[in-house]
């Protein structure tokens, strides 16, 4: 296994110790021949990219963490996103949205190189983090883990103390600092702190539902990533839990960048700064058919399909 290399924040490399052969780089777990062979961080491929299909919605002025360019993507001879160019602004809240298998979960998962994990997935196209393609040749995809967190659908709290949960990637990582305040920071955060504080060792897998997806949010953030990924993260909770879960995500933007994927149009409403509106039709799979911010796409939608969208016509 490649070695981890734990770096603070405000550094970008993601680039393993055991570097592929110099014709060589992986895609989906597979080594593919012929790919750039410069250093990771040569912003040339970047360039490149940039020359090929703009990103929707671009303000020249705008900070993007995570840029997707031109990506698509198979399960097997399945397609599930076709050329896909969107930026995520550093410190916001965007939300996508869009009927069920438009390609907006795996999307989601193809930022932090999920999508390896299932057999048969062939991807195309660039995922950029702070410029560098998660998919490089030297990109260890454990480090792309660990800047990219991921929070699911279903709370997934690992059969363990709410302490040991906290700590069970941060000690992965090779965390040195101090545990205690590590656990104290990461439930504060994720504003679970005041009602688990005396009762540490209690097992996360009895802790009500809502308690428990908080509890996944403080373990993502216990290893200062720099993007969250939400998937539905709020669809399996109750209506209180859910405005919990909202007013954290705003909570949290300040420090990390989120992106979720909702089938709520209310909800994208009240937590994202940014929305992007998915779409699959018989020609077409996993499109993006507009991206813009939240006030702007929901108000005033430019494509009459965005609008029959969030009006209810379809989907």
């Amino acid at each position: 296994m490649n070695t981890v290399r734990v770096t603070p924040r405000t550094e970008c490399p993601i680039e393993s110790e055991h570097a592929a052969s110099p014709d060589t780089h992986h895609r989906d777990g597979q080594m593919v021949a012929g790919a750039p062979t410069g250093p990771l961080q040569d912003s040339n491929s970047a360039k490149h990219a940039t020359e090929r299909q703009p990103v929707q919605g671009r303000d020249p002025a705008t900070d993007f963490v995570v840029e997707v360019r031109d990506l698509s993507l198979w399960y097997g001879n399945v397609r599930a996103l076709t050329n896909v160019s969107i930026g995520f602004p550093r410190n916001k809240v965007t939300a996508l949205i869009g009927p069920s298998g438009c390609g907006k979960s795996t999307l989601l998962r193809t930022i932090n190189r999920m999508n390896e994990l299932i057999p048969g997935v062939r991807t195309e196209g660039q995922a950029l983090l702070n410029g560098v393609d998660v998919y490089g040749r030297n990109v260890d995809p454990v480090e792309v883990r660990r800047r990219v967190g991921m929070v699911f659908q279903k709370p997934n709290p690992f059969p363990r103390s709410i302490r040991d949960n906290i700590l069970y990637g941060a000690k992965i990582n090779g965390y040195r600092g101090n545990y205690d305040e590590l656990v104290e920071r990461s439930l504060k955060q994720a504003a679970l702190w005041n009602e688990v504080k005396e009762n540490l060792k209690k097992s996360g897998i009895a802790l009500s539902g809502g308690q428990q997806q908080r509890l996944c949010i403080a373990r993502a953030v216990a290893i200062s990533p720099e993007v969250l990924l939400m998937d539905e993260p709020a669809s399996a909770l109750d209506p209180i839990s859910t405005v919990k879960i909202e007013d954290l995500m705003r909570d949290l933007v300040r420090e990390y960048t989120i992106i979720i994927v909702t089938h709520n149009m209310q909800q994208a409403a009240r937590v994202s700064d940014y929305t992007a509106f998915m779409l699959s039709d018989e020609e077409t799979k996993g499109q993006l058919v507009e991206f813009g911010r939240t006030e702007e796409l929901f108000t005033n939608p430019r494509d009459r399909r965005t609008e029959d969208y969030i009006t209810g016509r379809f989907g």
